[in-house]
């Protein structure tokens, strides 16, 4: 029996869900001052509205079933790999000094609210009366069609190369235990620099491509819902690529880098050869490392290297704002690892 809540897309009851969901979530972590639950509650969320919608809308296609599998896939693996790394390594950093601020920590959890109703939305908006209730206008297209395969196509290339990034960058460095100043370079960490976040856009761009596939059987006002999901990849893209992905993560690794080689605890003797990091300088090594691994996506040392500036920094996303300029920012770097060794000698 289909049921109606709220609306016809159910985008206001998951979203009523996911802020109660998301809201208890920083009160046991605010009131515990802990950070290990933070991945794994919205992981957590987003497996809950796919069944949640399932079964509202209940009319249990392949599309539909398949779609909301692959939310479930997406929120076991992410939320399980979260967690054990996190009691595994402890406490994501990042939160040291916000988790005495309730303001901040509440800013985070309202982030991660937003997140998890928007790439949730495809799935949701399939399962929904417009997109696949004959009896709201909507129904079931053949599956098996073009966006079908490629979406599947995408979601399983992306699943697995985000999957084995998570693993094979967790036993880099607690099993492999590289000498001081190699770089993660273990399988896909090879040919891309941020592996796992082209995994995560790739898998939430075929979920996309799977939920429109049921477009040409949807309500009208059901195919615009199912298009304009849309978001979900987007805001995937736009967070990964310009707020709290690769910005926060990439130019800080580089900088690290840079004060091996000029700050004030530079390393004077020299990083042993790792692999094909045979640079002993870390700088040095790092802008070699730099030049021949792609950004973003997976590609060969030796296609990379050879492919000019502007191609990199723009269809392959390796912006220049990612990268550390020792010219620009190389001197105040250097002054603020000086201040930071005064103060904690003082």
């Amino acid at each position: 029996m289909v049921v109606h809540v709220l609306d016809d897309f159910y985008l206001s009851i998951t979203f009523l869900i996911s802020l109660g969901w998301q809201l208890l979530g920083f009160a046991i972590a605010f009131g515990l001052q802990i950070d290990t639950i933070t991945d794994c509650w919205s992981a957590i969320n987003v497996i809950f509205l796919a069944i949640f919608t399932l079964c509202c809308g209940d009319q249990y296609y392949a599309r539909n079933v398949i779609a909301t599998i692959f939310a479930i896939l997406w929120g076991v693996r992410l939320g399980g790999f979260q967690l054990f790394r996190m009691f595994k390594m402890g406490g994501d950093t990042r939160f040291d000094e916000m988790r005495s601020k309730p303001l901040s920590f509440l800013g985070f959890w309202t982030f991660q609210l937003i997140w998890v109703w928007t790439i949730s939305m495809p799935v949701n908006v399939l399962n929904s009366p417009e997109s696949s209730n004959p009896a709201n206008g909507g129904g079931n297209a053949r599956f098996g069609n073009g966006k079908d395969v490629v979406g599947i196509i995408f979601f399983a290339v992306g699943f697995v190369v985000e999957a084995l990034a998570d693993v094979q960058k967790y036993r880099f460095k607690s099993v492999t235990k590289p000498p001081k100043g190699a770089i993660t370079d273990a399988g896909v960490w090879k040919y891309s620099r941020r592996p796992n976040y082209f995994g995560e856009i790739l898998l939430w761009w075929g979920v996309w491509l799977l939920a429109i596939g049921n477009s040409t059987e949807a309500s009208p006002r059901g195919h615009d819902a199912l298009y304009g999901s849309i978001f979900s990849p987007l805001i995937t893209m736009a967070l990964l690529l310009f707020l709290s992905g690769i910005p926060l993560a990439e130019k800080p690794t580089q900088q690290k880098y840079f004060l091996m080689s000029h700050g004030p605890d530079k390393n004077t003797e020299g990083l042993e050869p790792w692999r094909d990091q045979t640079e002993t300088d870390a700088w040095q090594r790092m802008k070699a490392f730099r030049n021949r691994t792609s950004m973003l996506i997976p590609l060969p040392n030796s296609l990379y290297a050879k492919l000019p500036r502007w191609v990199k920094s723009t269809i392959l996303f390796d912006f220049p704002f990612y990268n550390f300029d020792e010219a620009k920012d190389g001197s105040k770097a250097i002054r603020e690892a000086e201040d930071k060794k005064n103060r904690d000698q003082a």
